[in-house]
């Protein structure tokens, strides 16, 4: 079966390395255009590592673009982690049409923060969708889908590099076997009967210090490592990244430090409290243990957070 690979970052990477490994036959790979000044991506790296046919349209939307898909003469082109839009014509010029991924149980948390939102919101599971995309935003029949649990003290990254990216790339393989052996599931349900969440932006993961220290400590997990949850401290941006969560704990008023010592810096929240581990102050590039910062400011138990 002849196969168009498009996508990019580490996850278009591992997807092709993976039908690579299997013998698979890669007929092109496609991704963004490099930007100017930033390093080429993984996966135009690994496409011209291994020689094979590496193309960087700026638009899918031309004429010229829907020629190039039909001069792969395709019969599948998979979608790993695409950022542009590719219209129906395009997607449609392979045999057997485009399937694509998106990490999460769509029609839940369709949009770019779909990992983010769900810990934002206290969900203890998640998955993936393996989807036929049309002209909606993450929207299409579904092919398959995958579950994952969202532990209690898993931040997005643990969700998505530990859990969400290698079931992805093997469920991506799976939707190749599918397509192969002619079970093409496209159901009746669509990913349109769900609302689309726009970015989890650094002004959704701003914390609340008064809201319940659950709801905190979801933000401040949805947050790490990006965007990073944030406070302020003598009015300026705090960021926030590993914590923990202590339950019960009342000792103080909301955003008041109650507690410093070397496992960091502990704040009151409503109805317990968070354990800071690691932190971001303003103006520093580097994340730095909280205990590190709390003397590096002279700081004491009593001041308060956010105001």
């Amino acid at each position: 079966m002849r196969i168009v690979v498009h996508g990019q970052q580490a996850f278009g990477k591992a997807v092709l390395e993976k039908l690579l490994e299997r013998g698979e036959n890669v007929v092109a790979v496609c991704c963004a255009p490099t930007k100017e000044g930033k390093p080429e991506d993984p996966l135009a790296e690994l496409a011209r590592e291994k020689g094979l046919p590496l193309h960087q349209p700026a638009s899918w939307k031309t004429p010229e673009a829907l020629e190039l898909m039909k001069s792969f003469d395709a019969d599948v082109c998979m979608m790993a982690y695409v950022l542009l839009f590719v219209p129906e014509e395009v997607r449609d010029a392979p045999r057997y049409g485009t399937f694509q991924y998106h990490p999460s149980l769509c029609p839940e948390h369709r949009g770019p923060s779909s990992i983010n939102w769900p810990i934002a919101m206290g969900k203890t599971r998640t998955g993936l969708t393996i989807f036929w995309p049309d002209d909606g935003l993450d929207e299409g029949p579904i092919m398959l889908q995958k579950t994952c649990e969202i532990g209690p003290d898993e931040t997005i990254g643990d969700v998505y590099f530990n859990k969400l990216f290698p079931m992805g790339v093997d469920a991506m393989i799976e939707g190749l076997e599918l397509v192969k052996a002619g079970v093409i599931l496209k159901h009746d349900q669509r990913l349109d009967d769900g609302s689309y969440e726009s970015w989890f932006k650094k002004a959704n993961a701003v914390v609340d210090w008064s809201q319940p220290v659950d709801q905190v400590y979801n933000i401040i997990r949805a947050g790490n490592p990006a965007p990073g949850a944030s406070t302020t401290f003598k009015g300026e941006e705090l960021g926030i990244f590993d914590s923990e969560k202590i339950d019960g704990a009342n000792d103080g008023q909301p955003g008041e430090i109650v507690a410093i010592d070397d496992n960091g810096v502990v704040v009151q929240a409503n109805g317990g409290q968070i354990r800071m581990k690691r932190v971001r102050p303003a103006g520093d590039k580097k994340k730095v243990p909280a205990a590190e910062w709390a003397q590096a400011t002279g700081l004491s138990t009593g001041v308060t957070l956010g105001n």
